[in-house]
């Protein structure tokens, strides 16, 4: 949803809650600023009415609850809108101290991630609560979830307005690229990487996608809410997790004194363990993904020199030339 909509939206909200008698269309349409600076044509009014009746159905859509009724009861054809302010309010929340307390855990597990904002907010209008909150409980816990993947945002929003995206996917088992248009339905982390499921529509069938394996930028290939995520459906597929992962062994040759957390994941060290031939050692190391190894290695540098497979060789030098073409950008 783009900004200006938002703004839209949000002021018509305000606009039918400040009053406590049904609004005509006229007069919402001088008190909302994006309404008025349609101007006063013929044209003009009849793209308002377009816009009025469209954000009148998606706020409704949002659960706000718009009632339409009789402006003057001595007309019965002049119509007036307004919020069902006891439809539309929270009842009184109450919360003891140690619930309150999980979640203000809950909202710290976002904290350097990109829905921090967000978190941060609902946690301050639940201490307005003026519940005490009991953080000495949960003395130790400290979760973090960490959105670092650029396609993060992109596809989290696309779920939130059911937007259909297109976007480059590498898979796993073979480091092959293609262009996948898909219908997101919810994104989920799982042992600390995340995953869309979503409907492929080139495929016509259910889809899981890691991703870390999104290339590039993602793209909107339709309008919001142009298609229904089935009941059970995202749960089905998030189930099967990573169903185009192929994993499997690794060599690699690491310089002495470096990689001391891949050699404790090795599952055999080869080469000269001592470390008095050529200074190098080889390990096999398992892994589930390609592109997340590859995340990891090309943090060592030089002191890590991938044997095989190929594809873990190509993702590795794939990063590194992008490094080097942002250093000479």
């Amino acid at each position: 949803m783009s900004t200006a909509k938002t703004e839209r939206l949000l002021n018509l909200v305000i606009c039918l809650l400040s009053t406590r008698r049904p609004l005509s269309k006229s007069q919402i349409r001088q008190a909302v600023p994006q309404y008025a600076s349609t101007g006063e044509s013929a044209s003009a009014t009849e793209a308002f009415e377009r816009m009025f009746e469209r954000d009148k159905d998606e706020l409704r859509e949002l659960g706000i609850p718009i009632v339409t009724s009789t402006q003057d009861p001595l007309f019965g054809d002049e119509h007036g809108y307004r919020v069902d302010r006891e439809a539309y309010a929270l009842p009184e929340v109450h919360l003891e101290p140690d619930e309150l307390a999980v979640v203000g855990l809950a909202s710290r597990v976002w904290q350097q991630a990109s829905l921090a904002g967000p978190a941060a907010l609902a946690l301050t209008k639940l201490k307005a609560l003026g519940a005490p909150q009991d953080d000495g409980s949960l003395i130790g816990l400290e979760p973090r979830v960490l959105t670092s993947e650029p396609a993060f945002e992109a596809l989290w929003a696309a779920v939130r307005d059911r937007v259909p995206v297109r976007f480059t996917y590498r898979t796993a088992s073979t480091g092959a690229v293609a262009v996948r248009t898909v219908e997101p339905w919810a994104v989920t982390s799982w042992h600390g990487r995340w995953y869309l499921a979503a409907h492929d529509r080139d495929r016509d069938a259910p889809r899981m996608f890691r991703l870390s394996r999104v290339e590039g930028e993602v793209r909107a290939a339709g309008r919001p809410g142009e298609y229904q995520v089935p009941e059970g459906a995202a749960a089905e597929v998030l189930a099967g997790r990573d169903a185009e992962s192929s994993g499997g062994e690794a060599r690699v040759r690491v310089r002495e004194g470096a990689g001391q957390v891949l050699r404790r994941r090795a599952g055999a060290a080869g080469v000269d363990p001592s470390g008095g031939g050529d200074g190098w050692h080889e390990l096999v190391v398992e892994y589930d993904d390609v592109e997340v190894l590859a995340e990891e290695l090309v943090t060592h540098g030089p002191r890590v020199v991938v044997l095989d497979p190929p594809a873990l060789r190509d993702a590795v030098v794939r990063r590194l030339q992008g490094v080097l073409e942002a250093a000479v950008a």
